[in-house]
């Protein structure tokens, strides 16, 4: 990336090249070894000794912008880029002019930004013909693109900057514009053809093809598509080995923090959740944390707090989250469920899911929308963000979506008290959810599992399914969890009933004493009593007869089943 152009009018040596001093000498050796703050010290301590030479001055803007230091990496490019202009090298200049320009839109600034990009575009235009710059010169249109959803246009410009970037042989233009293309063809929902390119992408990556800003540059956006595109498999790999990258150049402060990032999501996904804790400080200790970062983190922090059921370390960690600007939805809401709040969690999930229009976007937060509606009674939204779900699977492809979509039916069939058609919804999604190695999300759909076995008679499968979620949330420390399996919270909507109480009625409605029920549940006899009232009180009845009525009156026990 950082490189000057191929010019014999550029000087290229000075006394450095023939008499190095010691602090020169070790500045070489650091930055081949990467080791990127030490090489910038030393190349700063000879560059106050005697200015530079142009090759040396290029290694220090590079250590300077791995290290994190931009002021001296902006310096350092304005020299460069005046060194190329009194030479007269037009295409040299504009490369160092669109380098600072990129690098001054990566810190927020972006009338600077756009300054210098104006002049790298003179530039080229003074050169006559296409370079190398022409094709970077595309890569702020690909983004404006990508900010406003214009996805077409994003890939077409896209193809345009591939095309240029082979024609000069730039294998950074090359594969940060293909990578663009691969995000594109994602949110366009051609998820295979887009994670394909994307793919492509990581050979040259991780073959070292690239420049170190620029592999850093690639890793993270990648790993934010496969994300985007829930390609789990994907995204844990490519975190793997970003992370050998990263621990093969310590000092790379751009990275490290993003990097530390990924794999405590990923390792929060595993199960590893006292590790994923562990990365989330050293991320947020990182010398270039950034804002996203910092928010990101503390969000993934507090879905952790929620799932271990510390809901005031949650909750803080949400606010705070959102202070740094991450929407802290939909963990909050799901936070507002745990506390009895299911109301308020399906208001704020209206809105957020109103706010949303890409297809993959939504996708992330219909699971939750389709609990939270669950929870809050409200059946028909809940069957509705379902098939919704359904049809962007069917649409996108891959198996993590076809998962989401069929734990999301499952739920609301079981909700809806068809056992039948919820358990091979939810036998697909847990198979799916255990090959991947995501414990906790496969120990919720077993709970379903024992709901669904019970109510179709298979009690033995009931409880080998509720005995094997016990033990993941018990070693997870998923307290919240543990909690509710002798209590699911979980309404069906059109009768004002949890799921437990309606299991309850069912039995209750075929004559069964709460001793019996009891046993059959496995639940407490005082448990049983609390249900028990809980349905006398919501359907207005007054005896196990008159509830006994109402459960066949409503269809909630079936007159074939009698």
């Amino acid at each position: 990336m950082l490189k000057a152009a191929k010019d014999d009018s550029v000087p290229s040596a000075d006394r450095n090249d023939s008499s190095p001093d010691p602090e020169l000498v070790r500045a070489r050796e650091h930055f081949d070894a990467r080791r990127w703050a030490d090489a910038f010290e030393a190349f700063s301590g000879a560059d106050a000794l005697s200015p530079l030479a142009l090759a040396d001055l290029e290694k220090l803007a590079l250590s300077a912008g791995l290290a994190s230091r931009d002021d001296a990496l902006l310096r350092a490019n304005e020299r460069i880029y005046g060194i190329h202009s009194e030479a007269g090298n037009c295409e040299g200049a504009a490369r160092w002019a669109f380098w600072t320009a990129f690098r001054l839109g990566g810190m927020g600034e972006v009338a600077r930004a756009n300054g210098w990009f104006a002049r790298a575009q003179r530039l080229v235009e003074q050169l006559g013909g296409e370079c190398a710059v022409t094709g970077y010169l595309l890569l702020p249109a690909i983004r404006r693109h990508m900010q406003q959803c214009e996805y077409d246009a994003a890939l077409r410009v896209a193809k345009d900057a591939v095309a240029i970037g082979e024609r000069f042989a730039e294998p950074d233009l090359v594969n940060f514009a293909r990578h663009a293309q691969g995000r594109a063809l994602v949110l366009l929902g051609k998820v295979e053809e887009g994670l394909g390119l994307l793919d492509e992408v990581m050979v040259s990556v991780v073959a070292g093809e690239l420049s170190p800003i620029m592999t850093g540059v690639v890793y993270c956006a990648v790993i934010d598509t496969c994300h985007q595109a829930c390609a789990l498999h994907r995204a844990r790999e490519w975190t793997n080995a970003f992370a050998v990258w990263c621990e093969a150049q310590p000092q790379a402060a751009n990275f490290g923090g993003i990097c530390l990032a990924h794999r405590a999501e990923i390792l929060s996904l595993g199960g590893a959740w006292s590790e994923a804790m562990d990365e989330m400080r050293d991320a947020e200790q990182a010398p270039s944390r950034a804002k996203p970062v910092t928010a990101e983190v503390l969000y993934q922090r507090a879905e952790i707090h929620r799932l271990r059921g510390e809901f005031a370390l949650a909750e803080e960690a949400y606010r705070v989250a959102s202070e740094y600007g991450r929407d802290p939805q939909p963990g909050l809401a799901l936070l507002r469920v745990a506390q009895g709040r299911p109301d308020a969690a399906a208001t704020a999930m209206r809105r957020v899911i109103g706010a949303t229009t890409a297809p993959l976007e939504r996708a992330r937060l219909l699971p939750a929308h389709v609990e939270i509606s669950l929870a809050a009674g409200d059946m028909d939204a809940a069957r509705a963000g379902a098939e919704e779900l359904v049809q962007i699977a069917a649409g996108a492809g891959g198996e993590v979506l076809e998962a989401m979509a069929a734990h999301a039916r499952g739920a609301v069939a079981l909700a809806s008290g068809d056992a039948q058609a919820a358990a091979p919804c939810l036998r697909r999604a847990f198979a799916v959810w255990q090959r991947i190695g995501a414990p906790y999300i496969a120990a919720r759909i077993r709970v379903s599992l024992s709901r669904a076995c019970r109510e179709l008679g298979d009690h033995d499968g009931a409880e080998l399914e509720l005995s094997a979620a016990r033990q993941v949330f018990e070693r997870l420390g998923a307290a919240h969890d543990l909690g509710r399996l002798d209590d699911p919270p979980e309404p069906a909507s059109e009768h004002g009933l949890t799921v437990r109480e309606l299991e309850v009625l069912r039995l209750l409605a075929t004559g069964m004493t709460n001793k019996a029920i009891s046993l059959q549940l496995f639940l407490s006899e005082k448990t049983v009593d609390r249900h028990v009232s809980n349905i006398f009180s919501k359907t207005g009845v007054n005896s196990r007869a008159a509830a006994t009525a109402f459960a066949y009156e409503r269809g909630i026990v079936r007159t074939s089943r009698g």
